[in-house]
């Protein structure tokens, strides 16, 4: 089978050391996947990374006259460097103790995004470390950055979250997946870029992975889109005593679901939707909600939420 799959931050560390060591743990149930002869596709958040290299290059310009101020867009391409790095040389090594011999790559993706779209007007995507109030007051004062509440963990700066439009590398893509490579893609979202004419511009925003990872396996018509989160299952009434786990949903019950509240807008919702969208797109295509260690039972149907048209 052709899969994509969605990495969520949980599989990833808050500094290169910490990723460094989580990557190789990520790495073993992607390589289960692979062993079991299934096509993956790759694609990975960079909420905090992004945010952590932009906040280094703003300080470093501030102390150092001669160090530049480093464009959004620009550290968006050096988070997926830096990921992919680390990620792709965790699967090989994992691929070549296990006696496999399959290429790995990371592509630095570019994804269109429509510069009327209306998410420039209303930033809501976090990023980056997180501050008291006082400091993120600071911030807003002194930077004008639009910050808020994260889920009583503190607050964070949000940027804008554009809906892709279309994949810059797709046909790269299709090249390296026809030839059975591991391929590693759209990290972060993908760099976002608007169109003027010929020339592809950079724009300061951070599209989410969920959806740049749904464009992917609709142009890759993958058989599988999975979205892989620190939760085994998608639940209704989360953390009350009337939790409900979903094991299989339709995309008319999700729609409801939405409706009735059930889906935090910045961690369940946007995968929901992603989800939703690529079980739309075309007859017999499934989407799967679960978590990294359980992706494997997840495809079997032994763990996971399936949303199926």
């Amino acid at each position: 089978m052709k899969i994509v799959l969605a990495l969520g931050g949980n599989a990833l560390g808050s500094t290169p050391s910490q990723q460094l060591e989580l990557v190789k743990n990520s790495a073993k149930p992607i390589v289960d996947l692979i062993q079991e002869g299934n096509q993956i596709i790759i694609a990975h958040g960079n909420g905090p990374q992004v945010g952590m290299i932009n906040l280094a290059m703003e300080a470093s310009s501030k102390s150092y006259a001669n160090t530049p101020e480093m464009p959004f867009p620009e550290c968006g391409a050096m988070s997926q460097g830096y990921i992919g790095y680390h990620l792709q040389n965790a699967i090989r090594e994992e691929l070549l103790n296990r006696k496999i011999d399959k290429p790995v790559t990371t592509i630095i993706t570019q994804v269109v995004v429509d510069e009327k779209d209306n998410a420039f007007n209303n930033p809501t995507k976090p990023i980056g470390q997180f501050y008291t109030e006082e400091e993120a007051k600071n911030l807003m004062e002194t930077k004008n950055y639009k910050m808020i509440e994260d889920a009583g963990r503190g607050w964070r700066r949000v940027v804008p979250s554009p809906i892709p439009v279309d994949v810059v590398e797709k046909e790269i893509i299709k090249v390296l997946v026809e030839k059975e490579y591991v391929v590693i893609t759209v990290g972060g979202g993908g760099i976002p870029v608007i169109k003027e004419g010929n020339n592809l511009k950079g724009v300061p925003a951070v599209i989410d992975k969920d959806f740049a990872s749904e464009k992917v396996a609709e142009i890759l018509d993958a058989d599988y889109f999975v979205i892989l989160t620190a939760v085994d299952r998608v639940s209704i009434n989360f953390n009350k005593p009337n939790q409900k786990d979903l094991d299989k949903i339709t995309v008319k019950e999700a729609e409801q679901y939405i409706e009735e509240g059930h889906f935090a807008p910045g961690s369940m919702l946007p995968k929901i939707k992603a989800a939703m969208k690529f079980a739309k797109s075309k007859k017999g295509r499934q989407a799967v909600i679960a978590s990294l260690e359980k992706a494997e039972e997840a495809l079997k149907g032994e763990s996971g939420t399936l949303i199926i048209q």
